[in-house]
């Protein structure tokens, strides 16, 4: 894994920061999970990330809490990603999730699938 990435793929939040074709950021605190050399990221297929992302693939990670505060004195980490909604992205993404977060990533999707929610997810794939 590239070394910058690195310094992100622990945190337990990330805030992972698109942007809007007039180059405004916005961020938003996400779970990041690293699978080989690349770091993966679920969001809903119609979110605003998605929607940046076809426009431009630059992104920016930095640790944060669950409330998308920067974690103090992190640096940003410069990126790319793209939408990547193919079985074999969502299956690593799946393993990835589940490695990392345990206990807390089955607990989420045992909640969505008792609430009958639909999965509208994509995989991010960060690089």
């Amino acid at each position: 894994m590239d070394l910058d990435l690195s310094r992100v793929a622990d945190a337990e939040y990330v805030l992972l920061t698109t942007f809007r074709t007039t180059g405004e950021p916005v961020g938003t605190p996400v779970w990041v999970a690293p699978d080989g050399d690349e770091l993966l990221v679920t969001t809903g297929a119609a979110s605003g990330k998605v929607k940046r992302l076809r426009h431009t693939p630059r992104v920016t990670l930095v640790p944060c809490d669950a409330r998308g505060r920067v974690v103090a004195e992190a640096e940003a980490v410069e990126a790319s990603a793209v939408v990547r909604d193919d079985e074999e992205t969502r299956a690593r993404l799946e393993r990835a999730l589940e490695r990392k977060y345990g206990v807390k990533y089955r607990m989420l999707r045992a909640t969505r699938k008792l609430k009958r929610t639909p999965d509208t997810s994509v995989p991010l794939v960060i690089s």
